[in-house]
């Protein structure tokens, strides 16, 4: 698989991450098998993927564990991001930035993903209690301490609060950004960018760009929307996050099906399936950017790995970028932590 870089640290990775929340958190928990995810994250890395992106929340800390079982035998052939800063309550989330917690936080991410470094640390949310700058500052002593090789911002959520203020896409987190890297260098931004969710193009994207920070797609396949394998009206199990977003109401979903279509059309000529033309989308937009497709199933892991070998031309680009626009804006909806 081809390879990119990330951040001033120029730390490799192969072109296409994945996303490892759905084995344990968000996503159809009657689905959610160790064994069959382990299968799914062992064929990735054997396709070429070796950034496999997690967070302590996610179960919580369910899914770090079981990467651990990966990591402690695989090392040599994983990139590991995972994230702090956000505690999971019953029936809350809530941030915590102090720097007490920040090393409390990475010493048991640690111990749960069986390694003695974490390769990209991010923060999941700022605390609005806590300056963003001491938070930093603490992941920045981890680094100095040998735990962790580089520091990340988490920016998905974004959209919801620029909905709230009214604000230009990922105005926020740019401001963000700005603060931290007078304490730290940020070495990547993980935040939403797909064909139905382009807005990262706007701003943060050429922000990215312009100062070497790697750009990190979360949600490259819109939660399962652009593989094409949902059919509108099918329903979702109630702990999945897509039985309450608006985009996938079975009206929804199906006003935006020419968007499949279009994307499908692209596909037939190459061989290649939906999901594969939509990461390879992400892929083009520049490279800095490392797509980080979610799945719990070694089939699609394989398949999205693939998608790095499918290189679309300007005319395909085209093509998409003529499409209808989605309907339904994920603006409408905070959403999961992501």
């Amino acid at each position: 698989m081809e390879r990119r870089t990330i951040g001033a640290a120029a730390l490799e990775v192969g072109a296409v991450g994945l996303g490892c929340m759905p084995m344990n958190w968000a996503y159809t928990g009657s689905q959610q098998r160790g064994d069959r995810s382990l299968r799914a994250v062992h064929a990735a890395l054997d396709a070429g993927t070796s950034l496999l992106d997690t967070a302590d929340m996610y179960g919580p800390f369910t899914n770090e564990l079981l990467l651990g079982r990966v990591v402690g035998k695989r090392r040599a052939d994983v990139f590991v991001t995972t994230k702090c800063g956000l505690l999971v309550g019953d029936q809350h989330i809530v941030a915590d930035g102090r720097p007490s917690y920040i090393r409390r936080a990475c010493d048991a991410s640690l111990r749960r993903l069986q390694t003695d470094v974490i390769d990209l640390y991010q923060l999941h949310r700022a605390d609005p209690e806590i300056p963003v700058e001491e938070t930093w500052g603490a992941m920045a002593e981890l680094v100095s301490a040998g735990k962790v090789r580089a520091l990340g911002l988490c920016a998905v959520g974004a959209r919801a609060s620029r909905r709230r203020s009214g604000a230009r896409p990922h105005e926020s987190t740019i401001r963000q950004l700005e603060r931290i890297q007078q304490v730290f260098p940020v070495s990547a931004v993980e935040a939403e960018l797909s064909v139905w969710s382009p807005e990262a193009l706007e701003r943060l994207l050429p922000w990215c760009e312009a100062r070497g920070v790697g750009f990190l797609a979360a949600m490259p396949l819109g939660s399962g929307f652009l593989t094409g394998t949902l059919t509108p009206g099918q329903g979702f199990e109630p702990d999945d996050l897509r039985a309450r977003h608006p985009r996938f109401t079975a009206e929804i979903m199906a006003s935006n099906q020419p968007l499949l279509v279009g994307l499908r059309r692209i596909a037939e000529r190459y061989g290649a399936t939906p999901a594969q033309v939509a990461l390879a989308w992400v892929l083009s937009r520049g490279r800095h950017v490392v797509p980080l497709p979610g799945t719990k199933r070694e089939e699609w892991a394989v398949e999205n790995a693939r998608a790095a070998e499918l290189e679309l031309t300007a005319r395909d680009l085209a093509e998409i970028a003529a499409l209808p626009p989605v309907r339904e804006s994920w603006d409408s909806w905070a959403g999961a932590a992501g």
